[in-house]
């Protein structure tokens, strides 16, 4: 199945209690599968998560609103169900990245470091939400994740680049993708400096490397479908 594009105004998006059948009916494989994977990435962290029981696109006062009702896991489920194929389809993955595009035309993609459960692999920095990102009203900051990751990751900080007004999301599979365009005031060569100069300084780098990729085609397994969709779609739209 390709990906699919939506354009919407905003992100709504709510936690909820849930109880996941596939973590219960799965308990003991997860287990197994989680001490496999730690025994080859031992920095692996078995913290909560944010997954979506449903994701959904709405009309409301005339604006296009992304509604994501939310619940909390343990990282160890996440990757189980991810790493076995989205065996549950009732549950969606979903994220905040920011697409940094710089003066002239590239997009800073990430490559995800050794310890990481994605190692090698290329896409926008991000990462599922967590309970940090949870408003005392029970709202999820998607924007405020957003900017977390991109700091966390590239050191960059969200408020130098100009925000698109909306939010490109893409339904990839069970991936739900909420990408914010960020237009940085600097060319492709010096955001890749600063952010190689912040990872050279990490202890404990998220990244191993940065690339400022130009938009089109792709065909790089490195980086997932959604990725390559946007990158593609960008050499269309601009």
């Amino acid at each position: 199945m390709e990906p699919r594009f939506a354009e919407v105004d905003r992100l709504d998006c709510r936690l909820a209690p849930h109880r996941w059948d596939f973590a219960e009916a799965e308990a003991a494989r997860i287990d197994a599968h989680w001490a496999e994977r730690r025994a080859r990435t031992p920095a692996l962290y078995d913290g909560p998560v944010l997954l979506a029981r449903s994701a959904a696109i709405e009309t409301a006062a005339g604006a296009r609103v992304l509604r994501l009702e939310a619940f909390e896991t343990r990282f160890s489920r996440f990757l189980a169900w991810r790493d076995f194929g989205w065996s549950d389809t009732s549950v969606f993955n979903f994220f905040a990245m920011p697409a940094v595009c710089s003066t002239d035309g590239a997009w800073l993609v990430g490559e995800m470091g050794r310890d990481h459960s994605a190692a090698g692999r290329r896409y926008f920095p991000g990462g599922p939400p967590d309970p940090e990102d949870v408003l005392e009203n029970g709202a999820v900051d998607l924007m405020g994740s957003l900017r977390r990751e991109l700091g966390e990751e590239t050191g960059l900080p969200a408020s130098e680049g100009a925000a698109a007004e909306g939010w490109t999301i893409i339904f990839d599979r069970q991936r739900v993708a909420c990408i914010k365009r960020l237009d940085w005031p600097e060319t492709a060569a010096a955001i890749r400096a600063r952010v190689l100069k912040f990872i050279e300084a990490e202890a404990e780098p998220e990244l191993s490397d940065v690339h400022m990729m130009a938009p089109g085609r792709h065909d790089d397994p490195r980086l997932p479908s959604f990725m390559q969709a946007f990158l593609a779609r960008a050499a269309e739209t601009g």
